[in-house]
């Protein structure tokens, strides 16, 4: 009984399936691609950090969002990578770890969805009343949604992995290419029907609260800018809600498609490298979205380039010299 006990303390991850011959190249494929989310990631965070100008409520929100980012391509790419070239057999994690990176997946998915309806909240202050923006979008109010993001999430994905953890083990497999919550509670012989209605119930709840806050702010916003002559707000409107729009897309389409694929058993496999795509897509695209659509912080970039390039640097000095 005691090596039972020991033996079930450590997992057998499945991780990445490729072939020997994909192996280098999904390797290389996925490092650089973590590579590109870290540093672009935490640049735009300290470019907003760094420049008072966009010292602004919106670009702080996003700060949240790319922190998210990072942190939830940490969570699993860096272990993934890890195991690539090693054998199924050698793929092994202790239970306590896979708790914590179960938590983590969830906790970077429920923050990627409450961080977008609260920066639908601030483009439905700013455009639907812009007299009372600065009034209401004050910096206590923006870091006091900032930790309401966190701390919510943190709840809801606490409980939900806390009634999987305290479950005992039967199994050692996770069938998976990282801890998730259905990982956890696959490896008991109990009866999960808490867990199943609560998971549940907390993806409904989100979801709702996600979908329902984006239509509604974003309908209230399409009606103001209906009614308005005002080109110039319409069109600063509309760069800015589409830039949030098409985050929340790549989002939404990421999780639809990881839902759609686990009701198909023949697509398992898909299924699991769609699972991965939810931490590596959205991290990637978002930093390249709001880095191109956002004026600000677009030029702020080109600046950035332009006065780190020693040609432009000559032409300049030249300029000024006559």
């Amino acid at each position: 009984m005691e090596n039972q006990t020991l033996d079930l303390s450590v997992l057998l991850v499945e991780g990445l399936k490729v072939s020997p011959q994909s192996s280098v190249p999904a390797f290389i494929l996925l490092l650089l691609i973590y590579i590109f989310i870290m540093v672009s990631n935490i640049g735009l965070v300290v470019l907003i950090c760094m420049e008072r100008s966009l010292h602004q409520p919106m670009y702080l929100l996003f700060c949240n969002m790319s922190i998210n980012d990072v942190f939830g391509a940490t969570t699993i790419i860096p272990r993934i990578l890890s195991d690539v070239f090693l054998p199924m057999s050698r793929h092994l994690m202790s239970y306590n770890e896979c708790v914590v990176q179960a938590f983590c997946t969830h906790y970077h998915a429920c923050i990627a969805h409450t961080v977008l309806m609260v920066m639908a909240f601030d483009r439905y202050v700013a455009i639907c009343n812009p007299l009372r923006y600065a009034t209401i979008m004050t910096p206590r109010m923006v870091l006091g949604l900032s930790v309401w993001v966190w701390a919510v999430s943190f709840l809801l994905v606490g409980i939900l992995i806390i009634l999987s953890a305290r479950l005992s083990r039967c199994r050692r497999v996770i069938f998976n290419p990282f801890c998730d919550n259905a990982s956890l509670y696959k490896l008991s012989c109990e009866n999960v029907l808490v867990i199943h209605v609560y998971g549940l119930g907390m993806a409904m709840l989100i979801m709702a609260c996600s979908l329902g806050s984006v239509m509604l702010t974003y309908l209230r916003i399409a009606m103001v800018c209906l009614r308005s002559k005002n080109q110039a707000l319409n069109s600063k409107a509309l760069q800015t809600c589409a830039t949030h729009l098409a985050v929340y897309a790549i989002l939404l389409f990421s999780g639809c498609i990881i839902i759609t694929l686990h009701r198909f058993p023949s697509l398992s496999d898909h299924g699991k490298l769609a699972s991965i795509m939810l931490h590596v897509i959205p991290p990637a695209m978002n930093a390249i979205i709001y880095g191109l659509q956002i004026k600000a912080i677009r030029e702020k970039v080109i600046a950035i380039f332009r006065m780190k390039t020693p040609g432009k640097q000559k032409v300049k000095n030249w300029d000024g010299e006559k």
